[in-house]
């Protein structure tokens, strides 16, 4: 038997990337997952992919289209997970964006849209699903995305790294609040990660003149890697696993980082 067997889990940003692989590997464990995103039809092929996966045991898998910075959807969300599966156990606030900028022509605009994905979106989330476990009794456990731009800052991803330092405090100040209702909120910071979002990063750092070609900002931030290499997601879904597992129930308000020793902090 899994270490999940039969907790119901939502994992935000589920379409691809991180979030698609900690959700997969939460069904290995035998979780019943609602992978969500903003990308409906997205989510839906993944879902769709994973039932077939599990050879047609629908039961344990669904989706939900939803923008992580409307309260309303995400209540929608939660609502349709527990219409689904009873209940709500394990909430993953994964959803996030970047807009590499250089520091001086950062506009206003792209420190709303990353800030109000990466910030707002994850303060949402954090109360939608604790609203939710208090309701049942209480109990459960909230689990944020940082990165290790929440630990140092980048020049050409200031709102970015802002936004995710935001992560960090409040994954620190929910563990306080919800303490007394035996919710337990914590989070994990990935380094550089072999993923759809580095690739577009990637794109946009070489228009903003920050790199020359193809692979240059992730094989400059690899050099400083002490495992010699970027993350994979299997790298990334044992710590996300642990968090979501009774195996992690004396822990909260701790961010794990899963950076290959990138940042020493």
């Amino acid at each position: 038997m899994g270490r999940l067997q039969g907790k119901v889990c939502i994992v935000t940003g589920a379409a691809q990337g991180i979030g698609r692989a900690v959700g997969e590997a939460l069904l290995n464990e035998g979780a019943k997952v609602c992978f969500a995103d903003l990308n409906g039809e997205k989510v839906g092929q993944v879902a769709d992919l994973n039932r077939g996966r599990l050879n047609g045991k629908g039961a344990v898998i669904t989706h939900q289209q939803v923008d992580v910075t409307d309260r309303l959807q995400v209540r929608k969300m939660i609502a349709h997970t527990v219409e689904k599966f009873g209940r709500l156990d394990v909430k993953f606030n994964n959803a996030g964006v970047n807009k590499p900028m250089n520091f001086m022509d950062v506009t206003e605009d792209n420190w709303h849209f990353i800030m109000g994905v990466n910030g707002l979106g994850c303060m949402i989330g954090i109360q939608e699903a604790a609203r939710q476990m208090m309701a049942q009794g209480g109990g459960g456990k909230i689990i944020n995305t940082a990165s290790i731009a929440s630990r140092q800052g980048f020049a050409n991803v200031a709102p970015y790294c802002a936004s995710k330092s935001a992560v960090v405090s409040l994954t620190q100040s929910a563990a306080r609040d919800l303490a007394a209702h035996n919710i337990t909120v914590t989070g994990f910071a990935p380094g550089v990660v072999a993923t759809e979002m580095w690739e577009q990063v990637d794109k946009d750092l070489m228009e903003i003149g920050a790199a020359e070609r193809p692979g240059q900002a992730m094989e400059e931030f690899a050099a400083d890697i002490l495992r010699g290499r970027v993350a994979t997601h299997k790298d990334i879904t044992g710590t996300t696993t642990f968090l979501a597992s009774p195996d992690s129930d004396y822990m909260t308000g701790q961010i794990i980082m899963i950076d290959g020793g990138m940042i020493l902090v």
